[in-house]
């Protein structure tokens, strides 16, 4: 029929290059048509049948019961006689795998109280106020409200994760039955398949125990990471919305002004729940923190006083009493406040204060260049005694006798 068409309408006078255009054929092909005095046949191309189509049915009925992969199944059909490649199996089998996945996810809900996710975000480096800098973000998510905690830091050391859960619980008014965490070495120092089997981090355990909750952890890899989804969405949250296009003076600056923010964000409709964040939060029946047996961070580490009667710790240089100098000690900080004990007692307390390169109360030097200047004046009077006597006696005028004199004086007896 288009043959026919074609031939007479080219015949009442039709171009060649507009009925191209009509049909959607090419010219070549229209002045074929045209030209043509039987309509054109087509030829079906005969296509060798595949040298898998024999196996077919069997791969079919192995991968209804097992889940095997392309080599397992090749090395069978090889043994079978099949002399084809790899490719022909895997591309055969693909469409049936992919088929019979289910790619449907199912979402995973605590009840109030239950679980809450926690994890590190990595912000590389930041410019703050003229100074570049590492900074991460600590964030936690209570699972059932999906209230979110979030504070900016300079390290990602245990300590200072202990010391944001705590800011993070009193933020919370509470803290959940159990904790979920991947597998940060602030938690765990060696995962196991099982989890239970890993060895944890010993100063964070204390802090778990201490507070009486349980330590979750993910499963390794992709899996693990659908399992705390809500943390990776509080996480990309802090990261598009907080700090999207802003800049600070100050990691302090940025923990400031995210007050308000974090009080924005949880009261603002939920898109999973539907709810406030702030609302749900009265229904979670946390943990209360106990005030009466609080926790307190203590980061140990072993110095040496040096010869000027300080200790180095952190980048900064800590006073402490001169007597100590040269003396083996161990520094204590909790939470700021720094603590060098010498034989188990303390002997200096500092607040650090970040930039700040050496930290002296006069009080630790009192009395030591009085000291000082009595030794310089003892060491002098010392050197002046030394070389006084040769020098009297070398003014001295001794006479001369003859050796007679004092055979006489002794009675002429040698």
């Amino acid at each position: 029929m288009e043959w026919a068409e074609l031939r007479e309408r080219h015949r009442r006078g039709e171009s060649i290059t507009a009925l191209a255009k009509e049909f959607g054929l090419s010219r070549n092909t229209v002045r074929k048509y045209v030209d043509a005095e039987k309509p054109p046949k087509y030829v079906r191309e005969i296509v060798p049948a595949s040298k898998l189509e024999p196996y077919k049915d069997y791969i079919r009925g192995r991968l209804a019961e097992y889940d095997l992969s392309a080599r397992v199944i090749l090395e069978e059909v090889q043994a079978m006689g099949y002399s084809g490649g790899y490719s022909t199996v895997k591309n055969f089998m693909q469409p049936i795998k992919y088929d019979r996945a289910v790619r449907a996810e199912i979402r995973y809900e605590t009840p109030p109280g239950e679980q809450g996710q926690v994890d590190w975000i990595d912000l590389g480096q930041r410019w703050l106020g003229g100074v570049r800098m590492h900074v991460y973000c600590f964030a936690m998510v209570l699972g059932y409200s999906r209230t979110l905690y979030a504070e900016f830091t300079p390290n990602c050391r245990t300590d200072t994760f202990i010391q944001c859960h705590l800011n993070a619980f009193r933020a919370f008014g509470g803290y959940p039955r159990s904790l979920l965490y991947d597998n940060t070495k602030n938690v765990v120092l060696n995962r196991h398949v099982i989890a239970s089997e890993s060895v944890f981090n010993p100063l964070f355990l204390d802090f778990a125990s201490h507070h009486g909750f349980a330590t979750r952890l993910c499963r390794p890899g992709i899996l693990g990471a659908k399992t705390k989804g809500k943390i990776e969405n509080g996480a990309k949250y802090v990261q598009g919305n907080f700090l999207a296009g802003k800049e600070f003076d100050s990691l302090a600056q940025m923990n400031v002004r995210v007050q308000p923010w974090l009080v924005k964000a949880n009261n603002r409709l939920h898109e999973t729940t539907y709810e406030l964040p702030s609302a749900r939060l009265l229904a979670e029946g946390l943990l209360p923190l106990d005030h009466d047996r609080p926790y307190i961070v203590v980061l140990e580490e072993e110095r040496k006083v040096d010869v000027e009667s300080y200790v180095s710790y952190k980048g900064t240089r800590f006073s402490v009493p001169y007597q100590f100098a040269g003396r083996a000690c161990r520094v204590h900080d909790r939470s700021g406040q720094i603590d060098v004990l010498v034989g188990g007692e303390v002997v200096a307390r500092h607040e650090f204060v970040p930039g700040v390169r050496r930290v002296k109360l006069k009080e630790h030097f009192e009395g030591l260049h009085k000291i000082k200047r009595d030794e310089a004046r003892e060491r002098h009077e010392k050197r002046q005694r030394k070389t006084y006597i040769p020098r009297m006696l070398a003014s001295i005028d001794v006479e001369v006798r003859d050796l007679a004199v004092y055979d006489e004086f002794c009675g002429g007896n040698r």
